[in-house]
């Protein structure tokens, strides 16, 4: 016998199991329980099941559901466990002191006990645990005479998240987008974040176990490639309120952030993170046939300082590809061509980069010795000259501040008519605000010439790298070099040739020949 389903727009419809049900119908749960097995593996409208079609979705849906509610059965419920086989994970960034909120945690324990249990992890091959969040709490229990406080065990194995996180910044490195790595990682059926936390017992700030654990999106790459505290650092004070009575939050800029370093272990170093930084400002998109170089956001035009664009086409062989800049557009923009082949710029930049390696790793103190000097001199002036304009600039904001209270004093008092007042004030006020635009620029430029300090352990490690490599590598390239630079061609003897300056990371322009001549002249006048 058939059920009866009502529609909302319309009469009573017949419906037998092994027919569809459509979205908008309302099925109380009394008659789905008697709608037998066969209506219950209909678990999507069909408009879902074609999109998993087109995503390349090649497990079955009902697969991944077992798989998701298996990971859903995995939260545990707290366990009492002994004070005694407890232990604080070593190196932990969690702060516990001896003050009135420690006092107020105490007597709140005496009296109502611990309500938010405390998340551990085993010990290997011990029946011993250790504290993953809950340190407040148990220095308070323990204050507080108790000897067995709530649990909550999770398998937790950090070097296994740690391990993809340090897999998606080599990714960045190799020239991968956000939106390719979570194609990768989605291929290799890799979890994501919540669905790890699933995993393993656990739940990541209450969000939902997702319908498909391996769907990765653009936006968690993006957040993973620009969290600062997979350096090791805590970050605070990145949000404020707008005023004391209106509660919204709004972003801080980032100069104004409080950042607390070495807090908790590090699982990507800072100059792989700076590196990556740098690289996500440039965006590289792969042309219309899908190939790009292995100099992509890299090239630059040396006049203009646009982006040379890469340049393929069905009709154009490998050797012929090219670079061209971005400004010129068949002779009608604002620049010449800076036209360059993309095998002749990968000619160059082996040969810099091996001469390079090659010194390096024969005069590897020499060198750092040489680029130090350099770089030393002309950064600390730079610094000092940007460091004397923002002060300089503060203390004439102050006095603006000052001189328009004087000006509404004299005004209030007769002294000063309202016409003088309106026009004086205005020009204070102008002049305020730009130097408020301009301190806020040379702190943006102290903090990236800060950021940027003398630093070349990545490249001295690309450097490595490429010296058991018979090629470049994409990973190795954007180790290395920071920009590359090509000037407009120039005849010279009736051949056509292109200048380009390479700027490696950390260093910037080397003059290999000259850094060779002052060791030939430190060399000769040894004793």
């Amino acid at each position: 016998m058939p059920i009866m389903l009502t529609r909302k727009d319309g009469p009573p419809t017949p419906f037998r199991n092994a027919e569809y049900i459509p979205f908008y119908y309302f099925i109380p749960k009394s008659i789905l329980s008697r709608c037998g097995a066969d209506f219950r593996e209909i678990s999507a409208p069909v408009r879902t099941v074609k999109a998993r079609a087109r995503a390349g979705e090649k497990k079955p849906v009902q697969d991944t559901k077992k798989e998701v509610d298996k990971m859903k059965n995995t939260m545990k419920k707290p366990v009492v466990i002994s004070i005694e086989k407890l232990h604080p994970f070593d190196g932990h960034p969690f702060k516990v002191k001896d003050d009135d909120e420690m006092n107020t945690l105490i007597e709140s324990i005496q009296t109502q006990g611990i309500l938010s249990p405390l998340i551990v992890r085993p010990i290997e091959d011990t029946d011993k645990y250790e504290v993953i969040s809950g340190h407040r709490r148990l220095h308070a229990a323990q204050k507080a005479g108790i000897t067995e406080v709530p649990t909550s065990i999770y398998a937790l194995d950090r070097d296994a998240a740690a391990e993809v996180v340090r897999r998606i910044y080599h990714l960045c490195l190799e020239g991968k987008g956000p939106e390719q790595i979570a194609r990768l990682l989605q291929k290799e059926k890799v979890l994501t974040p919540t669905a790890y936390y699933y995993s393993v017992g656990s739940s990541s700030a209450n969000r939902p176990m997702p319908s498909n654990p391996y769907l990765w999106k653009d936006s968690t790459i993006d957040a993973i490639l620009s969290n600062r505290k997979y350096t090791g650092c805590m970050v605070n004070l990145k949000t404020t309120t707008v005023s004391y009575k209106v509660h919204k939050l709004i972003r801080k800029p980032e100069e104004e952030w409080s950042i607390v370093p070495n807090a908790q272990e590090a699982i990507i170093d800072e100059n792989t993170w700076l590196r990556v930084q740098e690289l996500r400002k440039h965006k590289r998109r792969p042309t219309a046939t899908g190939k790009t170089s292995l100099f992509s956001g890299l090239v630059f035009c040396a006049d203009c300082g646009s982006k040379l664009h890469f340049c393929v086409a069905k009709s154009l062989k490998a050797n012929q590809e090219f670079f061209r800049c971005a400004n010129y557009k068949s002779g009608r923009g604002e620049c010449t061509i800076h036209y360059i082949r993309n095998v002749v710029l990968e000619q160059i930049v082996s040969v810099a980069v091996s001469d390079l390696a090659d010194f390096v790793a024969c005069h590897e103190s020499f060198f750092l010795q040489m680029i130090g000097k350099q770089q030393s001199a002309g950064k600390d002036q730079n610094i000092r000259s940007i460091k004397s304009d923002i002060v300089a600039g503060k203390h004439r904001i102050d006095e603006i501040d000052r001189l328009i209270t004087k000006l509404y004093e004299d005004n209030f008092a007769g002294k000063l008519s309202d016409e003088r007042y309106s026009r004086m004030a205005a020009k204070y006020e102008k002049e305020q605000a730009e130097l408020l635009q301009s301190v806020s620029t040379k702190e943006k430029e102290l903090a990236e010439i800060e950021r940027e300090s003398v630093d070349i352990r990545l490249l001295l490690a690309g450097l490595r790298e490429y010296s058991s490599m018979e090629t470049l590598t994409p990973e190795v390239v954007n180790k290395i070099i920071k920009r590359i630079e090509v000037h407009n061609s120039e005849m010279v003897n009736g051949h056509k040739r292109v200048g380009i300056d390479i700027y490696f990371t950390g260093v910037g322009l080397v003059d290999l020949a000259t850094i060779k001549e002052m060791l030939a002249i430190a060399e000769s006048s040894r004793p």
